[in-house]
């Protein structure tokens, strides 16, 4: 849907890896930089915008309070307060469609490594995928726990995107998947298999993290019994939920030293990685290494323009040029009278 953003994107990346000597980990990590990096006119824009909200909310409350239950008055006198202060009424919609759409199209992005940076063909992958997705489909109706088996060691998850599993079957596992495919299925995408195989080795990107046994194509898989099943990819959604933990906490006290009666954002601050960690166990470890990335760069970036841009240093700027402009027009009224 988003292939003209998407393209250009994996063309950056892929680069990104070729500069790296191929390493997926480091790649994402620089990519996530540059983007963050690139998206902070926006965030100044919506922060400004957040100020401007905040300088009229007093006069907003004030003329809530002579129209009472009158909303047709209020909504007149609000526009028009809107527009004599010279404020959006609807300020950060724009960034954040602008931003939630780039972040939706990076995140398809690293899912797809195959299509957007090794330039694989989509049939060749559309064809491995639809007859795994067939054939585990059968195998479900006949033996549910074989079905388990096998979709662990193939680790195929239905509804998103399988190119990072696809990654690992021609790697390590096209043994597993003659095994779980019927000899009429394997033939059929022999050739699909050869030509992904081709593409790959040609990119030759490295997706292990820090060690070969952390590969950002796997899915972490959890288990309760932590201390016979704990795995050391483990650590990618714990990653996450760190970052997420770390970078909602320092947010969450800048917000409340720039505006001390902000509501208490404490629930949000564990409930979203928590939230991270749970579904960081059902995706493939480079979209969770992603996430991690984009949360701890991305806060440290909002936490610089929460800084510099919050409401006590712009409002005091914009004091500052009104109380200026008012002192050179009465050093001009002082001239004229002098005069």
């Amino acid at each position: 849907m988003f292939d003209f953003i998407n393209k250009p994107l994996g063309w950056v990346l892929e680069n990104l890896a070729d500069i790296f000597s191929g390493n997926f980990a480091i790649a994402v990590f620089a990519f996530t930089v540059l983007i963050n990096v690139l998206l902070i006119p926006l965030n100044v824009k919506s922060q400004k915008s957040s100020v401007q909200q905040t300088r009229i909310k007093p006069k907003l409350d004030e003329l809530k309070k002579r129209c009472g239950d009158d909303r047709q008055k209020f909504a007149t006198e609000s526009q028009k307060l809107y527009a004599d202060e010279g404020v959006s009424m609807s300020p950060g919609c724009l960034p954040m469609l602008l931003r939630l759409v780039l972040m939706l199209c990076i995140y398809t992005v690293i899912l797809s490594p195959l299509t957007y940076m090794s330039g694989v063909e989509k049939t060749h992958i559309t064809n491995v995928t639809e007859t795994v997705s067939k054939r585990l489909s059968d195998i479900k109706k006949e033996d549910k726990e074989k079905h388990k088996e096998y979709t662990e060691l193939l680790n195929w998850k239905e509804g998103r995107s399988q190119e990072l599993s696809i990654v690992g079957i021609i790697r390590n596992d096209e043994d597993v998947l003659k095994e779980v495919l019927t000899e009429k299925q394997y033939k059929k995408i022999k050739d699909d298999l050869s030509e992904i195989k081709a593409k790959d080795k040609e990119s030759a990107i490295n997706y292990t993290f820090i060690t070969e046994k952390i590969n950002l194509t796997e899915t972490p898989k959890f288990s309760l019994d932590i201390f016979h099943e704990a795995q050391l990819i483990w650590i990618m959604p714990l990653l996450a939920f760190a970052a997420q933990m770390i970078s909602g906490f320092f947010s969450m006290k800048m917000q409340k030293k720039i505006n001390p009666d902000a509501p208490n954002m404490a629930a949000m601050m564990f409930g979203m990685p928590i939230f991270s960690l749970f579904i960081g166990f059902g995706f493939p470890a480079g979209v969770t290494f992603y996430w991690a990335c984009s949360s701890l760069i991305g806060g440290i970036i909002q936490l610089g323009v929460q800084y510099f841009y919050g409401p006590h240093k712009m409002l005091s700027r914009e004091r500052a040029k009104e109380l200026a402009k008012q002192c050179d027009f009465e050093a001009t009224q002082l001239k004229k009278f002098g005069n």
